[in-house]
């Protein structure tokens, strides 16, 4: 069986050029040769700002760069004919392509209504700090300048849960809305704030039957456009997941194919949350390792104080290795963004050993650290930043270390705080593969590990070049394999 990588092929700060689509059809190719087997792209369809928008504030799902509308045809990453054409060429490639859909909210409605609604407190969202009033709120949408091509749905008040801004008196709060489907949030697994039901914008109201049918005319409507193999689902702990059970189970059983799944449920120091949501999904959707990605972010910080025998502690990919993707870093916890735990340059290779070289997870490599990034943003200390995100050096050395070498059982040596190691013995469906990793934090040292008799007498280096000897495995398998300070090494049979 192959090792499966997938790349994240944005960053949150990508320029809204309109060219990140063809980027992809342009590189494809070299994508699939160094060892990636599935690319997730970002939200194809128009956000509320148009051609700068990131497709996360959702305007119309049905125009992916076809329509003038919000002051552009294309999005900030492309046409929609450049978008089918960068899928295709992926997947001639050899590569699946995952589309990124955001279906919790909507933004940038083209007419108010007035709205009956009660305030919330922010702090305690089931708690009401008002009695039933009307406000005009930004909730209808037409789509003018889509004219009703693909779906004559309008959007109303009676599509939304909630919202967040009364245009008649300009204040922002969160305000419930008093609908047909209930006065209240809906029943959502995540109970911060109360109930962590509205999010942002107008928060799209799926206890309606009519929203739940559109969006899965849509579902068809997109599959048999663009053709992707697979969907990234944004923030669906802020969603009741029996909508995408209805979801995912009414597109895999049309089209008799697996689409495969991964959700942001973005729960750090919550993984008894996640479990529960993939209870509630009976194993539907894979999730982001966010407890993991919490893990190499403190490592990066205490350096010699954390213990990296308990990196893998309470981690997706430990307790749910089958469902776990598996991530050093996205668009969301990068510099100056929302959820901003940028794990330390150091560390980032030896974080991206623990994802790509071990048996259990699926890796999900980000797009700075294959290609590197400039911007320049305002941060929460209100100053400017300018972030330089080098091509983080090794990382395909690495990626092609997980696609021909990492097989076979795996040993672990996690018998040191601050230097942790393991071996894969190899298999027999790949010829030169089997390989020891060595982990560390603190100061140069050496760990005695065991490759296995198959390897006696091999000369093994280090691939990543950090140290420069060569090792002979014994006859009884062992070695003592090296490792430079606060570095990986990854040791491998040496090639002609």
């Amino acid at each position: 069986m192959e090792n499966y990588t997938m790349l994240q092929f944005f960053e949150w700060y990508y320029p809204a050029d309109g060219s990140l689509w063809n980027h992809f059809r342009d590189d494809s190719r070299r994508l699939k040769e160094l060892g990636f087997d599935a690319v997730w792209l970002p939200p194809a369809h128009k956000g509320m700002a148009g051609d700068t928008a990131s497709g996360y504030d959702s305007y119309d799902l049905y125009d992916l760069g076809e329509f003038d509308q919000k002051g552009s045809v294309r999005t900030k990453y492309g046409t929609k004919d450049e978008f089918i054409a960068a899928i295709r060429a992926g997947q001639e490639a050899g590569l699946q392509v995952y589309a990124d859909i955001v279906l919790n909210h909507m933004g940038g409605a083209d007419e108010k209504e007035v709205v009956m609604v009660r305030e919330v407190t922010p702090e305690n969202r089931n708690e009401f700090a008002s009695e039933p009033k009307e406000i005009e709120a930004y909730t209808k949408f037409t789509f003018p300048g889509r004219g009703g091509k693909y779906s004559e749905f309008v959007w109303d008040y009676q599509c939304f849960s909630g919202v967040d801004y009364n245009a008649s008196t300009q204040e922002t709060a969160i305000y419930s809305i008093q609908n047909q489907y209930g006065e209240g949030w809906q029943d959502v697994l995540d109970l911060e704030n109360g109930n962590y039901d509205y999010l942002m914008l107008s928060d799209v109201e799926f206890r309606n039957p009519h929203v739940r049918e559109e969006l899965k005319r849509w579902g068809e409507w997109f599959y048999e456009t663009a053709g992707m193999d697979g969907f990234r689902l944004d923030a669906i702990k802020h969603m009741d997941p029996q909508f995408f059970n209805e979801w995912l189970d009414h597109l895999r059983g049309k089209y008799n194919r697996e689409f495969y799944a991964v959700g942001e449920y973005w729960a750090p120091y919550d993984l008894h949350s996640m479990h529960e949501y993939i209870a509630a999904t009976e194993g539907r959707i894979s999730l982001f390792d966010a407890p993991l990605q919490a893990s190499f972010f403190r490592a990066s910080k205490e350096v010699e104080a954390y213990d990296l025998r308990t990196i893998f502690d309470d981690t997706l990919v430990q307790t749910n290795p089958a469902l776990a993707v598996t991530l050093v870093e996205n668009h969301d916890t990068q510099p100056l963004q929302s959820l901003e735990q940028t794990v330390e340059l150091w560390f980032r290779p030896l974080a991206y050993a623990l994802i790509l070289l071990r048996e259990a997870g699926y890796p999900c490599i980000f797009y700075s650290d294959l290609y590197g990034s400039q911007y320049t943003d305002t941060g929460n200390d209100g100053q400017e930043h300018d972030i330089t995100l080098a091509k983080l050096e090794g990382l395909e050395t690495l990626l092609y270390v997980r696609k021909h070498i990492a097989y076979g059982p795996q040993n672990d040596y996690f018998d040191a705080p601050d230097c942790i190691g393991w071996v894969r013995e190899g298999d027999d469906e790949h010829e030169t593969s089997g390989c020891a990793v060595v982990v560390c934090a603190g100061e140069d040292q050496s760990k005695s590990m065991r490759m296995g008799e198959r390897h006696a007498g091999k000369v093994f280096v280090d691939y990543l070049g950090h140290c420069d000897q060569q090792i002979t495995i014994q006859p009884d398998g062992w070695a003592d394999f090296p490792v430079k300070s606060r570095s990986v090494s990854v040791w491998a049979e040496k090639r002609d």
